[in-house]
């Protein structure tokens, strides 16, 4: 059965602004539907690196926060902490850099949280009827939430093809341990060059996974249960990843992270994906490159599948941009993901997330008249 996605273009006039529109085309889509009076709403989001600017505009979000307290919710603004070492590898800095990309309360009046604790290591098990994996990790204020409405920038992205509504959940949902699931099949390793032997990985580790009997330290990876705590606390930054997963088998474990992120929220999700600043690379980085297509407009559904599966369709259908990451692909129904990441077969991540019954490909697009005389 096609999921239904509803769609507003960026028209705007004296009558109605997009940030009207947007309030619109939550009503249509259902926000009412999935709101309690009482409830605790999360709304995920990525609250961006600092550097880049592709990231949704706080304003928007505002509008969501907003219309989700009209409706008796209690909402809250929630992302995860990183895997790798950096700008956002914890609360306090990840936190701090919401803050200076404009997500300040005084912005978006709702409070920040962070769904995986202070290290990334807040987070439960959850049981999944997975092909890959059983169980996933998935950060405690996602799961504790009454209610998930997720907001996402739909971008190009390099391991995955794009990221939209599927990757907010499995990535942007997970703990530490989750994440590094996700990415590798083995344990991290130190680089002796970095390392300066303080110890502050020996104490972090709970599995008595780290040795220094060679003056540095050294994961046992026959020990190692992978959690990522080893990584958070090396300021030199010595404890590294090893990004050694296939990408095929990325996606397929996100998918199922995505599982996990909506566990016991039946009829209370709601996806808004925004395919503006469609940029080559994830927002994770310090830096957003051009976009490779115009702005097309926003989506909503209840459907994470449909809704990415329709905004890969009108980016793919959109004339491409010149000048940019992309180099092919640029003609209407070229595929703009693979003329930038060429070796990404993309659509894996649906059918993988549809086979889990997460959603559907099939989709009808409602577009969204504009308001009599807005233009």
């Amino acid at each position: 059965m096609a999921s239904i996605i509803h769609f507003a273009d960026l028209r705007a006039g004296l009558k109605e602004n997009l940030h009207d529109k947007l309030e619109r085309l939550l009503d249509a889509a259902g926000l009412a539907g999935v709101v309690g009076h009482g409830d605790l709403i999360a709304i995920k989001l990525h609250f961006g690196e600092r550097g880049g600017h592709a990231y949704l505009r706080p304003t928007f979000v505002r509008r969501v926060v907003d219309r989700v307290r009209a409706l008796g919710g209690k909402p809250y603004l929630t992302d995860s902490s990183t895997l790798y070492p950096g700008e956002r590898k914890e609360a306090v800095s990840a936190l701090g850099c919401a803050i200076e990309n404009g997500f300040a309360y005084a912005v978006v009046n709702a409070p920040l949280v962070m769904c995986d604790g202070l290290r990334g290591h807040s987070a439960r098990r959850v049981a999944i009827p997975g092909e890959i994996l059983q169980n996933v990790d998935i950060g405690l204020e996602i799961l504790e939430a009454d209610t998930l409405v997720v907001l996402s920038h739909f971008k190009c992205h390099e391991l995955t093809g794009f990221g939209g509504a599927l990757k907010n959940l499995g990535m942007g949902c997970s703990s530490r341990t989750g994440k590094l699931e996700q990415h590798s099949n083995v344990a991290p390793v130190v680089s002796a060059k970095h390392c300066t032997a303080c110890g502050a990985c020996l104490k972090a580790c709970a599995h008595e996974a780290i040795d220094f009997g060679s003056g540095k330290a050294c994961i046992i990876a026959e020990r190692c249960t992978g959690c990522g705590r080893c990584i958070t606390v090396c300021e030199p930054q010595a404890v590294r990843v090893q990004w050694n997963e296939q990408t095929p088998l990325v996606m397929k474990k996100m998918a199922e992270y995505a599982c996990g992120a909506v566990s016991g929220k039946a009829g209370k999700l709601l996806f808004v994906n925004f395919v503006t600043q469609v940029s080559p690379a994830c927002d994770c980085y310090g830096y957003s490159d051009a976009p490779i297509v115009p702005d097309l407009g926003i989506l909503a559904s209840t459907d994470p599948v449909a809704l990415d599966q329709a905004c890969a369709d009108l980016v793919i259908a959109a004339r491409g941009l010149p000048d940019t990451a992309m180099v092919h692909g640029h003609e209407p129904g070229g595929d703009k993901f693979r003329g930038v990441h060429p070796e990404i077969d993309w659509e894996i991540q649906l059918a993988h997330a549809e086979k889990l019954g997460l959603g559907s490909r099939q989709y009808q697009l409602i577009r969204m008249e504009p308001k009599s005389g807005t233009w």
